[in-house]
């Protein structure tokens, strides 16, 4: 096999037509400077060539559904393997979708649970034992006696057992559970074999009679196997018992193991020849994974169907299963554990106790598991699936996420780290996998464990390239190669590329230079003391935060630092920011439970910029959300060939018809679901991508039609537009918060995470300020280089010394060394954490001797 792989002439994006080399089997480190072109070596080109290949591989059958991928701009890519690409994009919203089920091991702890989980009465929490035929006969004597006697002493008329309705015992086997179709074959074989009536959806019919039933509807279908007068109990005792007992095997046979029993008074019950309750006759449903699911109607929640919450989206716990998303006999099927927070008295854990369990927690658990050992020898593949995947996520600092977490609530960062969790699980040998800042949200001390977890890859035979600017992760690299020397149209060039033990001293190198210390970011030579003007939260105690206390300095540039799952966000977000929005603007916003909050008074605006998308479609970009779009288009619509033909503003909205190109509707290009791969977006082949009709391309500004002023990048634009104050402004600041490489119509879901902070960071910047904002961002420097990290810096700043206030969440150490007060929460992640550790200037937080924080601040301090 080809020990390298040879790349020829790649031209994707900004790339100049570069030619490289790249070790196999090697952790491989792409660095530069934002835009500089990393991720469209890494991902447009290497990733997306290998995706290709693989398609093109596949049958003709398949790729008729999986559609023509494009071929990157690259003349040949030599030695490439299979390709994964693990990215910082988030998961989707979709409530049903948890850290469990993305990593699968809520697909292993369904399997485990069906084999070797012992089901109890949901009636009297008693374990339940299969029952045999002779058993289930008893219960239903015995019940339909005592139901009889009951309504004797009761007085009502027919309780002697009237052959009439309400007198009869119907037994019946479910044949069909809510499952999709119409059944006619089905329906007419039952009549063939001698049955005469079933019941469909809870209402009878005759077999004799033309049923029609929806194909696309859920029915459940019964078979009447029997109706035998109670009356009959007493009267011949022996030939009733003898008709029951042949009926209950008739329709257990015919129900799968599984018989439904209607009693005179028309109460039901499930037996089954599995497991029912000897006691009360309780009768569990067949016991297999899909009672586990929340997405089967088998064993979802009837009233939320699986969702946990009263609606879609909704906040509020449903009233059934109150967040359990399952039905109430998914939740009496327990392992051996001990009492549970939510059961004193209870002995076993059901799968909803698992899922509520931390990583850390869940590790625990399964390492004192005991069980018997023929349950050891059924489930001990499952079991290693399952640890492994949980072990992992604890070496990638993610200890303190709950397993139930909902996927749309994770960080960039957290999804990333979750879905090479999945990845590692495979145990995949000859692959190449491309990861995108994999450090994201991760504390120092967490980043050893992830550095040797993508050492492991490597170590078994896996290529691991990562894009990463994180001075732990480079160095750790066994190559690296920097992209330069600027961004966007200045970038695209190989500047530096090596082993990492020589290029350390390339001088060519801007990544080399603040690794070795030549360049670095200053540490401020004076520092802002804390004012008497302070925010003070008082007794926060949301999620894990321990009841705690908190003074913020206004006018101040302030980090809230600890290690993954401390309590930043629940206390700078959840509490702080929700509590000041809801005072300030009488939002709808739920802060976090506080006691009290104290200094509002010093504050005009609370403004979040945080790492979410500026728009879903590919119709948001920069230019729209930074309002530069408006008076660009007022431009094109005041050119005398524009008011020539009467076309108005609206005619250069690629969000409306009139003007845009509908056959991709102004996106310039066309979604091509891949199923079990990612989308494909291709070029629109009536536009060719450029958005617009030929009419409206016709009218130009400056010789540059409404297009290719989409195309330029924000550098050159704010100079092609130098004399338009009303779109300058707002492309200046972009250039100022490190976005001068970004296209000004480059589609919003393209941009990452921190580059969409920063969009969001330039447009207020570019609002009149006050003097009395509160700004809250969310690790602004994801995404950054050391240099661009040094603008930023310079931008924060300034906006504290107009008189703001500046409150980052933030894990990079250059970003808070240079910080004027730090609060440290830990000591560490989920429930060990919430705990205030320190508060103070750096050089107070790095003299604390149990501040993670403080031990890697010293070190930086010091150099």
């Amino acid at each position: 096999m080809q020990d390298k792989i040879v790349i020829k002439g790649a031209r994707e994006h900004n790339l100049k037509n570069i030619s490289l080399e790249l070790p196999r089997n090697k952790l491989i480190c792409f660095t530069g400077v934002s835009g500089s072109g990393k991720s469209s070596l890494a991902f447009d080109t290497i990733f997306a060539e290998g995706q290709r290949r693989y398609v093109e591989s596949l049958s003709a059958y398949a790729r008729q559904f999986l559609g023509q991928m494009e071929k990157p701009d690259v003349d040949e890519i030599e030695g490439l393997s299979p390709a994964i690409s693990i990215d910082q994009k988030a998961h989707g919203s979709n409530p049903r979708s948890t850290v469990a089920t993305i990593t699968e091991i809520y697909d292993y702890l369904r399997v485990l649970f069906a084999r070797v989980g012992t089901p109890h009465c949901v009636t009297c929490g008693e374990a339940i034992q299969k029952l045999t035929n002779e058993e289930m006969v008893d219960v239903v004597w015995e019940r339909a006696q005592r139901g009889t006697r009951e309504r004797a002493q009761m007085g009502i008329e027919g309780a002697k057992g009237a052959k009439g309705e309400g007198g009869s015992l119907k037994i019946l086997a479910p044949v069909v559970r809510g499952r999709k179709g119409e059944y006619y074959q089905m329906l007419y074989d039952l009549y063939n074999s001698g049955f005469a009536r079933v019941r469909i959806d809870g209402k009878e019919f005759r077999l004799d009679e033309q049923i029609k039933l929806a194909r696309y509807k859920q029915h459940t279908i019964e078979i009447v196997v029997d109706t035998i007068a109670v009356a009959s109990f007493a009267t011949t005792p022996k030939d009733a018992r003898q008709r029951l007992a042949d009926a209950l095997e008739i329709a257990v046979d015919r129900g799968g193991d599984v018989a439904t029993i209607i009693y005179p008074d028309m109460s039901e019950q499930l037996l089954s020849s599995k497991f029912s309750c000897p006691k009360d006759g309780f009768s569990f449903p067949e016991i297999e994974p899909r009672l586990f699911s929340f997405n089967s109607p088998y064993g979802a929640c009837t009233e939320c169907t699986g969702l946990g919450t009263a609606e879609l989206f909704s906040e509020e716990l449903c009233g059934l299963c109150s967040g359990a998303r399952l039905r109430k006999e998914s939740l009496y099927v327990w392992l051996p554990g001990g009492e549970t927070k939510e059961d004193k008295g209870r002995k076993g854990v059901s799968i909803v106790d698992i899922t509520r369990m931390s990583i850390v927690q869940a590790v625990e658990y399964f390492n004192t598991l005991t069980l018997t050992e023929k349950q050891t020898q059924i489930a001990s593949s499952v079991l290693k699936e399952i640890q492994n995947r949980l072990q992992f996520m604890l070496d990638v600092g993610l200890h303190y996420l709950t397993l139930n977490r909902m996927a749309g609530t994770l960080s960039g960062g957290e999804a990333q780290r979750i879905r090479l969790a999945s990845q590692v699980g495979s145990k995949l040998v000859g692959a190449m996998y491309v990861l995108d800042e994999p450090t994201i949200g991760l504390h120092q001390r967490d980043n050893d464990r992830l550095i040797e977890t993508l050492e492991n890859l490597r170590d078994i035979g896996n290529t691991v390239i990562v894009v990463e600017h994180d001075e732990d992760t480079i160095l750790a690299s066994d190559y690296m190669v920097e992209i330069g020397p600027g961004a966007g149209v200045n970038g695209g060039h190989v500047i530096a590329a090596g082993e990492m033990s020589k290029i350390i001293d390339d001088t060519k190198s801007l990544t080399a230079a603040y690794l070795r210390g030549d360049k670095k970011i200053d540490v401020p030579a004076e520092r802002r003391a804390p004012g008497r003007d302070a925010i003070k939260i008082k007794g926060a105690s949301q999620h894990n935060l321990k009841h705690i206390d908190v003074e913020i300095p206004l006018r101040r540039f302030v980090c809230v630092t600890g290690v993954s799952g401390s309590g930043k966000s629940s206390l700078a977000y959840e509490t702080l920011y929700k509590a000041i929005s809801k005072r300030l603007y009488a939002t709808k916003h739920t802060p976090g439970a506080h006691e009290a909050l104290l200094g509002v008074e010093y504050l005009d605006k609370a403004i979040l910029i945080d790492q979410g998308a500026i728009g879903r479609t590919s119709r948001s970009n920069p230019a729209t959300y930074t309002g530069a779009w408006d008076p660009i288009r007022d431009l094109f619509a005041s050119t005398a060939e524009a008011r020539y033909r009467g076309y108005k503003k609206g005619r250069f909205s690629f969000n409306r018809p009139g003007g845009r190109c509908e056959h991709c509707e102004g996106h310039g290009l066309i979604s091509i679901e891949m199923h079990f791969l990612p989308t494909v977006f291709v070029t629109c082949d009536v536009c060719k991508g450029r958005r617009f009709d030929r009419e409206t391309l016709e009218i130009v500004y400056k010789e540059k039609n409404i297009f290719q002023v989409l195309e330029m990048e924000v550098e050159q634009a704010a100079e092609f537009f130098k004399d338009v104050p009303a779109v300058s402004d707002r492309l200046e600041t972009l250039k100022r918060v490190g976005l001068g490489y970004v296209k000004l119509g480059q589609p919003a879901p393209t941009l990452s995470g921190g580059e969409a902070q920063r969009v969001k960071l330039s447009t207020e910047l570019a609002k009149r300020q006050t003097g009395k904002t509160l700004y809250l961002l969310d690790e602004p420097t994801t995404g950054l280089h050391f240099e661009d990290v040094k603008k930023l810096l310079e931008v924060l700043h300034e906006l504290v010394s107009k008189g703001n206030s500046v409150i980052v969440i933030e894990h990079n150490l250059d970003v808070i060394k240079t910080a004027d007060w730090i609060i440290d929460l830990g000591p560490e992640g989920g429930d060990l954490g919430g705990h205030v550790v320190v508060v103070g200037t750096p050089e107070d937080v790095a003299r604390h001797a149990k501040s993670y924080t403080g031990q890697y601040l010293k070190r930086v301090l010091k150099k």
